[in-house]
Order: structure tokens, then sequence, then C-alpha cells
């Protein structure tokens, strides 16, 4: 939801904001293949009950909905997504980095597709446009792990622990699916007042839906 309200915040906005994506994994000690399912998952994690999981579930599903996202958390199928970051860091040397995580994100969220399974990878990547059968041979050996891990190093290195989180010339961070207008307001801001400024580990300036906070 985040990445859509950005792309709405984008369409919104006079100057051009050239938008890269990152390889983050939520949880790299989930398994390839689960037997439990999202409400499980959740309860066990924050202590919850199955019943306070399917609520919140359903009302991300709703939330989804209003910025035109289908969301099906009954039947999404939860796996280890390193395969299919190592899948994304292919196609980018293609030029179909954007299309492949569009994709994933919708064979994952709306279409309960196994997106650690290589067979259904390598389905996906075909659709975008890549060679089935080369990206099936990359998904066999270990190519791209080691700028999986790179990028992975990188958001360690800024104290990212969480996602969404969007990083604006490595300096300002917004965190969160903030609202479209929170992004609209933040980077016309910092358009403006964007000044030199290096950011190390967690500490930097950040924005919500209050604006930006600009290091003096």
């Amino acid at each position: 939801m985040g990445k859509r309200r950005l792309e709405d915040a984008l369409q919104q906005i006079d100057h051009s904001v050239e938008v890269t994506y990152r390889c983050f994994e939520l949880d790299p000690t989930m398994e390839k293949n689960t037997n439990y399912n999202m409400y499980e998952k959740l309860a066990a994690k924050y202590g919850m009950s199955i019943e306070q999981a399917k609520a919140n579930c359903r009302n991300l599903e709703q939330t989804a909905k209003s910025v035109g996202l289908d969301f099906h958390f009954e039947t999404m199928i939860l796996t280890n997504t390193f395969d299919a970051h190592r899948l994304v860091m292919y196609a980018k040397q293609q030029g179909l980095m954007k299309p492949m995580t569009e994709r994933l994100l919708r064979a994952y969220y709306t279409e309960s597709k196994h997106i650690g399974d290589h067979r259904v990878l390598s389905q996906l990547a075909e659709e975008v446009g890549l060679n089935r059968e080369a990206a099936a041979a990359m998904l066999a050996s270990t190519s791209q792990g080691d700028a999986v891990r790179a990028d992975e190093k990188e958001a360690e290195e800024y104290g990212i622990r969480s996602i969404p989180f969007f990083l604006i010339n490595k300096k300002y961070a917004i965190t969160g699916a903030q609202p479209t207008e929170t992004f609209v307001e933040a980077l016309r801001q910092i358009h403006e007042q964007d000044g030199p400024f290096t950011l190390t580990g967690e500490e930097g300036p950040s924005c919500d839906e209050n604006g930006c906070e600009i290091p003096k």
C-alpha cells in the first residue's frame, strides 16, 4: 500500500522522481514451505488470538481496496522470499525490475501464488518478458544472492528495521504506508529545502503526517 500511495503522490507533483526498489526480507528465517497461515503467524508473533489476527487482516484488506489493491490473506502462501528477491535483481539487469516487482506483489497478495517455488517464479519471469529457461537456470544457481545481501546490508547500515521505508536522496526517511497527501507534502518540502546532509545509522530527519523534520 505504501508503494501504491507513493505512486499516486508522484502523479501530483511537478518535478520528476527516480524510484529504485531495494531488497528487504521481513523474515529471513522463514521456511520455503510452511504449514501455517497468515493468521497463525500473526497470532504467534504478536501474542494475539486467531480471531484478532483475522480482524486485523480484514481491516487491512479493506484499506487496500481504498487504493485499488486486492489482498487475500486467508489464502496467502507464506514462504521465504530470498529467491524472489534474487529474481528481481536478475530482472533489474535486463531493465525489468519494476514490472517484475509488480508481478511478484500481485502474485503474492492477490493471486495467492507460492513465490518461493522456482517453477512459479520462472513462470512469472516469463510473463514480464524474461526468458523462462534462463530465469530457471539463474534460480537453480546462487546468482544474485550477493546483490540481495548487499541491499540488506545497506538497509542495516541505515538502521532500517521494517517496511515500507522510503529513503529520499539518502537523507530523508518516510516510514510506513503514509497517506498519499503525506507523500505529496514531503516530496514538495524536500524538493524545496534539500541541502547537504548525510544519514548515518538510525539517525536522520523523518517525515510523517505533520511534514518533514529538516535538520538545522
